[in-house]
């Protein structure tokens, strides 16, 4: 190497040192003056054509006469790119000066040199906009913003598919809220690559930057949307330091307006385009580590990413750059809206509702720029806005969605999955569009299957909306202003440990022993008993051990059917089981699925023995004219799929035991929490007045609205509205829960020192 130096540039007395390259080698040439890097490039079809682009760049960057840009240096030829045989194989080669430094990422960060970054880019992209090169403005690649589909190619080497999924989500957001705008933002050469080290600093300001190989011609808002990435990836507050980039950027070139739009989402793809390429080199060359040296801060920004509300991100983006604030409707217009149209019999949630307007996984966004950690809603059962789902959703949207009487093979291939998950007597289904139109069509298959009218129902049990749910649910007909409970209504007490007047071991069987008695007594056979494993509104109540395993042959004794509603229990959700009737060692004769089956997307259906299904297709014809649609059938497809790709039902089973032990540590600390119930990630927390057990109900609604406060969502039920509520998508971590619990703890400290 030597003495090919000494050949080519006319060197003397030099010393070479390796360094570290992405997909090049580098060297580090010293002389007894100077400092220079010999590049080295395998040989590659078009290379050639981009490096000299790349040196009349530079070239045109010396103009000015400053040493803040490296500087081709030209081998004794005049030349500035050379084929050469290195190590007996042929390489292009090139030289280029050595800027000294110390690098952005080896200092510790202030504002002064973040300020000092800003300027320095935007100087440096004035200097730009006056270069003109067709090469680059060819160049279509991964690593430009614009062409991040093209890293689509690389999701699967990614080996999570937690991650994996996260990765998609971003490509959907790029796909609605940056494509748009492609076609009216200001584009030109831009460096592309200012991470912290490529940025040289001296005496607390950036002094100037290096490795021009990632020139492109793209969006000039992408060269902030790349420096701001690197610079504040591996920050907790990211969005402050951001700020201080953009100012001092803004101060020198203007930022736009739709500029500023869409920095969020561009940051996101940034960090996408790390990941993806991270994956793909891990897979392809483990043994280069400098291709991973970024990999961790990446996939901790962009988790950090997602708990951003994109409006905060503009609107701090914007105060940076002194952009007015763009200001959403009030909550009281929405609502008087809402309440123009709507009765105000549909209820909304928290003293202080909540105007949402975006979601991601288990987060949830509003309209102010708050973000909102959804620890509540267990209808989006895999996350919110899940890609998958998503996706699986526009796709069959933009082939086909029908009404049910034409055939087509979504139906059946979902159906084949669904029913894998069922024990081998219930094998056949029927579907419609929500639970409560699931728990209608069970009772009705109910009684025509028995052919008699009388139902057995739970103590505040909860079925659904519509007349016959409604007639079925304690909750609803026994409440002040419902129903009452019909003739044809055989209601029984529910096994509760808690509360209820037996509480050892065996007070499954003793309640059970009740039941049985009335089903006895009955003046008429009943023709189904329905009931949760876990009674929701109750207070997330689980049925006492061994009380199923004695009701149900009751019931089949004298011709009724056994009904078991899993629209919140199932899918995984109780960590250890799939389906909550598994908890008690049972199998009922039908089974009710509702809204978390295709996470929120309307669906439900009743699944039950061919026995009964016979029965029932003796009579009137069934027919639901989207119950089971082909689009409705492709979401719920995609759910199953992605319940078993993320080992979902495990992370219920391992963060819910975590949440239950949180919960537990707070019990011992605080006599007003009661009993902490339920499974996995469906649990219920009794708060009450100390030992006795009365409902402490003000307390319970104070915890429930302070968590709103606090941008943390869970709910209060139970008979006295004194149980908290925790059900969350099923991607919820144990982040997330250790969260709650502390918030809990600080809520509870507050309010016995107000009181």
């Amino acid at each position: 190497m030597n003495n090919l130096l000494q050949i080519e540039f006319g060197l003397k007395k030099i010393k070479i040192k390796k360094l570290d390259g992405y997909d090049n080698a580098n060297y580090l040439v010293k002389t007894n003056t100077d400092k220079y890097i010999f590049k080295t490039y395998k040989i590659n079809e078009g290379l050639s054509d981009l490096l000299k682009s790349e040196n009349e760049t530079l070239l045109f960057l010396q103009k000015l006469g400053n040493k803040i840009y490296p500087k081709p240096i030209p081998f004794l030829d005049g030349s500035y790119i050379k084929i050469l045989t290195i190590d007996g194989e042929k390489k292009i080669c090139r030289m280029l000066t050595f800027l000294d430094g110390e690098f952005l990422g080896d200092i510790k960060p202030t504002k002064k040199i973040f300020r000092s970054f800003g300027i320095f880019l935007a100087k440096m992209d004035l200097e730009l906009q006056n270069l003109t090169n067709y090469t680059i403005k060819a160049r279509q690649w991964e690593w430009d913003i614009q062409y991040l589909d093209l890293n689509k190619k690389f999701i699967n080497d990614i080996p999570n598919a937690k991650d994996r999924n996260t990765v998609r989500y971003f490509f959907q957001q790029f796909e609605e809220n940056v494509r748009p705008f492609l076609p009216y933002l200001r584009k030109q050469i831009i460096h592309n690559d200012a991470n912290e080290w490529n940025v040289l600093t001296k005496n607390g300001t950036v002094s100037s930057i290096i490795d021009f190989g990632d020139l492109a011609h793209s969006l000039l808002i992408n060269e902030l949307a790349v420096a701001i990435t690197y610079a504040c990836y591996d920050k907790d507050n990211p969005l402050e330091w951001a700020s201080v980039i953009l100012k001092a950027y803004h101060s020198i070139l203007s930022i736009e307006e739709n500029e500023i739009k869409i920095l969020y989402y561009l940051i996101a793809a940034r960090l996408v385009i790390s990941v993806c390429n991270s994956a793909h080199s891990r897979k392809t060359n483990p043994e280069n580590s400098y291709t991973l040296v970024s990999e961790k801060s990446a996939w901790k920004m962009l988790y950090q990413w997602l708990s951003i509300n994109p409006i905060n991100a503009e609107n701090k983006f914007r105060r940076a750059i002194n952009l007015p604030i763009q200001k959403p409707k009030t909550v009281q217009e929405v609502i008087e809206k809402r309440q123009k149209y709507i009765s105000p019999i549909l209820s909304i949630s928290y003293n202080k509702p909540i105007y949402m307007v975006r979601s991601a996984f288990q987060y949830m966004y509003d309209a102010y720029g708050n973000t909102f950690l959804d620890a509540y809603n267990n209808i989006p059962h895999v996350g919110h806005s899940h890609p998958k789902v998503v996706e699986a959703g526009q796709r069959q949207m933009a082939k086909l969605n029908t009404n049910t009487r034409y055939l087509y093979d979504q139906l059946s291939e979902y159906v084949e999955k669904l029913l894998s998950k069922f024990p081998a007597s219930l094998n056949k289904v029927y579907f419609v569009n929500s639970g409560s139109a699931a728990s209608d069509l069970a009772i009705r298959i109910a009684k025509i299957h028995t052919e008699y009218k009388k139902l057995m129902v739970m103590e505040h049990g909860y079925h659904g909306h519509t007349q016959t749910a409604t007639d079925i649910s304690d909750y609803k007909f026994n409440n002040p202003k419902g129903q009452g409970q019909k003739d044809f209504i055989l209601k029984t007490k529910i096994p509760d440990t808690y509360r209820g007047k037996y509480k050892d071991e065996n007070a499954g069987k003793v309640y059970a022993k009740e039941a049985i008695l009335q089903i006895e007594n009955s003046n008429e056979p009943i023709a189904a008993f329905i009931s949760e494993p876990i009674v929701g509104c109750a207070g997330q109540v689980p049925l006492a051990d061994g009380y199923l395993q004695e009701i149900y042959p009751a019931i089949r004794k004298q011709g009724g059917v056994c009904i078991s509603d899993e629209v919140q229990t199932g899918f995984g959700r109780l960590g250890d089981y799939f389906w909550g009737f598994e908890a008690h060692g049972v199998v009922p004769d039908m089974v009710i699925i509702g809204k978390p089956m295709a996470n929120g997307h309307p669906m439900g259906a009743v699944i039950c023995t061919s026995e009964i299904a016979d029965s029932f297709s003796k009579g009137v014809e069934f027919f639901s004219s989207f119950g089971g649609n082909p689009v409705s059938c492709a979401i719920a497809t995609s759910v199953l799929e992605v319940i078993e790709e993320e080992k979902l039902q495990e992370n219920a089973k391992i963060v819910g035991n975590y949440y239950k032990s949180l919960f537990l540590e707070l019990q011992r600390k605080y006599n007003c929490i009661g009993d902490i119930r339920g499974s996995g990630l469906f649990l219920g927390i009794e708060i009450i007045k100390g030992k006795n057990l009365k409902p402490d109900v003000e307390l319970a609604h104070y915890i429930k609205n302070e968590l709103r406060n606090r941008n943390i969502l869970i709910s209060i039920d139970g008979p006295f509205d004194s149980v908290i509520k925790t059900k969350p998508a099923l991607i919820f971590t144990k982040e997330n829960a250790k969260k709650v619990v502390e918030n809990i703890d600080e809520i509870i400290k507050k309010y016995y020192n107000k009181v």
